[in-house]
């Protein structure tokens, strides 16, 4: 993979990572989007990058580092925002769906919730990168229909 690709990957995962903390910060999306960032949110940046043709179809082994990538640098991005927010809305607020991680936050150590945020970034990362494989499978197979398609009707 070249570095330019890369660039733009970390760029796009920073800014859904970003988006996607401030949307669990509302109390009816919040789950969603909280799964939206663990699962699928690689899908969403691989789409939009093929969409407009910053990425063709590439090799498994490719996609899935992409993936993988994908879910751990948003995942990073979204503890960055998440957490400070979610400790400054727990601190002045009583909201009952922030009560465990402001519990979390001012009971655990900087230590702690950094090994927890890593941890859980490479599950992200993990399951972002069966997501990504699985949407450039996909991908390719539509791309595979497309062309036989064209040969049907060339005939």
């Amino acid at each position: 993979m070249n570095k330019l690709l890369l660039k733009q990957v970390s760029i796009l995962s920073i800014i859904a990572g970003i988006i996607l903390a401030f949307l669990t910060l509302i109390p009816v999306i919040g789950q969603l989007s909280f799964i939206i960032l663990m699962v699928l949110v690689s899908a969403i940046i691989i789409v939009f990058m093929t969409k407009f043709d910053l990425i063709d179809v590439m090799e498994i082994r490719e996609s899935v580092v992409l993936g993988a990538l994908i879910g751990f640098v948003s995942f990073l991005a979204f503890a960055a925002v998440f957490l400070p927010a979610a400790w400054i809305l727990g601190r002045f607020f009583s909201l009952p769906y922030l009560y465990g991680i402001s519990i979390i936050l001012n009971v655990g150590s900087f230590g702690v919730i950094f090994l927890l945020t890593v941890f859980v970034a490479v599950l992200s990362a993990t399951i972002n990168a069966f997501s990504a494989f699985i949407t450039f499978y996909i991908l390719e197979f539509l791309k595979t229909l497309d062309k036989n398609d064209n040969d049907r009707f060339k005939l």
